[in-house]
């Protein structure tokens, strides 16, 4: 048998930390269309997708829920958390993903 060696270099982690970043930006973005459509019918693989969606980035919003009050537009409110949040990832990814990779 021979054996297999893969090198997995800074590069490669650096990638697979901004794909991963770019997943959960993907998921935020998810779970800012899924707040416009609250009243879908029950449906069971549907419902699971939603709460797995929410329970993955619910934590991650909080933390800017608690410091940016929502803006009351008439009758309702606009949750400004989720951009906030998204541009912190990003620059925050950005930074970290180049510290890994060295550049």
């Amino acid at each position: 048998m021979s054996s297999l060696a893969l090198a997995v270099t800074r590069l490669d982690v650096a990638r697979y930390v901004n794909t991963l970043i770019t997943v959960y930006i993907i998921l935020i973005f998810i779970r800012i269309v899924m707040t416009w459509f609250s009243s879908v019918p029950y449906n069971p693989t549907l419902n699971a997708i939603l709460s797995f969606v929410s329970d993955v980035t619910d934590p991650y919003l909080n933390l800017f829920r608690r410091f940016v009050p929502a803006v009351r537009l008439g009758g309702g409110a606009l949750d400004l958390s989720p951009m906030i949040a998204t541009f912190v990832l990003i620059v925050v990814g950005g930074i970290v993903t180049n510290l890994i990779a060295g550049a």
